[in-house]
């Protein structure tokens, strides 16, 4: 079986609650007719463009490779890029976008679900928590601006059966103003400080005792203001503390240091290589490797293995189409160190159910793996007829 050709699209989604939505996607054909999907998870921020070229020069190494190899393709794609070697999530993105559609291959080519080649089903269920309810808890994206809208958007996932949730409380002020990193990366003021801790301390006494909160901080705060925050939030028993501060060995290791709360750190730490010094300094408890930038599934379950040698657990990071969905719950019910899935609220709007054939959702704050061959879901006519297309032969 060799590849033949792969198609690259550049996703419009045409969303008024999220116009910065920007998925990156990939379909990889063979000469056996079966194809892959895959896709690369820089849907937000800036460098979806980036990515949507990465997969095209990538492309061009892997015509008339045979799919299956998977090990083959990925160390060509790393070793012979140049810009591989210690590189960052443009480069990765791309290679994990490819990587994703050839196990999505292998698993048609075999007939069984790619969690099956990844070595069995750990679990039948798999738990989950509410991810970033300060944009609301529904199918709009409505800001979290007053206490109140953070207890109600809580409760409200709770009430669905969810027993975790994650939230930035430092996203919004309450008119409204997006907090930018002149404001957050500093030791912060009296107000704020009671601003965030408010928010957290209505929360929990909202849910109770017994529903996990995860308080994520995306890397706006700086150590001094990780610590400063991380201190006061002890007493509300947080879960994990995510993204304290920026993304680096020794600042993490100092905020850890400091503070007797779990780390959670990943969505911007790329590869093997490059999570090796958090699990050896034990600055880490929550490890969270997006398959979509981290270097696809062959990557992801070396990483996933990596953290097991180090006791820390394992929570996909996931905020991109139901594709990336399928491919995280294939790989965390395979893995002996999973700890909960990430569901974001972006799954429940409309623009991204309609980039793949299945809506994948949890029941009662549960998932299940998708059982059908390969990753078990697939693009949409949608992603080839809205936006840009280019096929590389």
């Amino acid at each position: 079986m060799k590849i033949t050709k792969v198609d690259v699209m550049q996703v419009d989604v045409q969303s008024t609650d999220n116009p910065g939505w920007r998925p990156i996607v990939c379909r990889v054909y063979t000469d056996a007719g079966i194809y892959g999907d895959g896709e690369a998870a820089l849907a937000y921020g800036v460098g979806s463009t980036a990515a949507y070229g990465m997969i095209q020069d990538l492309a061009k190494l892997v015509i008339g490779m045979n799919p299956l190899e998977n090990e083959v393709i990925w160390e060509k794609m790393y070793k012979s890029t140049f810009w591989a070697q210690n590189g960052g999530p443009v480069i990765f993105a791309g290679i994990s976008a490819l990587d994703i559609a050839l196990w999505d291959i292998k698993g048609k080519h075999y007939q069984v679900p790619v969690y099956q080649l990844l070595g069995g089903k750990m679990r039948s269920r798999l738990r989950c928590y509410a991810s970033q309810l300060q944009f609301g808890w529904g199918t709009e994206r409505i800001s979290a601006l007053s206490i109140e809208d953070y207890v109600k958007y809580a409760k409200k996932a709770v009430a669905e059966g969810y027993n975790a949730i994650k939230v930035d409380f430092f996203t919004f002020d309450p008119d409204g103003h997006r907090y930018c990193s002149e404001e957050t990366t500093r030791i912060q003021d009296p107000y704020r400080v009671n601003l965030v801790i408010g928010r957290l301390a209505a929360v929990r006494e909202a849910v109770g005792p017994n529903v996990d909160i995860i308080m994520e901080n995306h890397s706006y705060t700086d150590a001094q203001a990780a610590i400063q925050l991380g201190t006061l939030a002890k007493e509300y028993n947080i879960l994990v503390l995510e993204e304290p501060t920026t993304p680096n060995p020794k600042i993490n290791k100092f905020v850890s240091s400091k503070l007797n709360i779990p780390i959670a750190q990943g969505e911007r730490i790329y590869t093997r290589w490059g999570f090796a010094p958090y699990f050896e300094d034990g600055s880490i408890q929550l490890a969270q490797p997006d398959i979509g930038n981290c270097g696809g599934i062959t990557e992801a379950k070396k990483i996933c293995d990596l953290a097991h040698i180090y006791d820390v657990g394992i929570q996909a990071h996931v905020c991109a189409s139901p594709l990336s969905t399928a491919a995280a719950l294939h790989l965390e019910t395979a893995i002996p160190n999973f700890a909960i899935h990430e569901h974001h609220v972006y799954n429940l709007h409309a623009y991204n159910k309609q980039l793949c054939i299945y809506d994948y959702q949890p029941v009662d704050g549960y998932f299940t793996v998708p059982e059908l061959p390969g990753l078990g879901n697939e693009l949409s006519d949608y992603c080839f007829t809205h936006g840009k297309r280019v096929t590389i032969k």
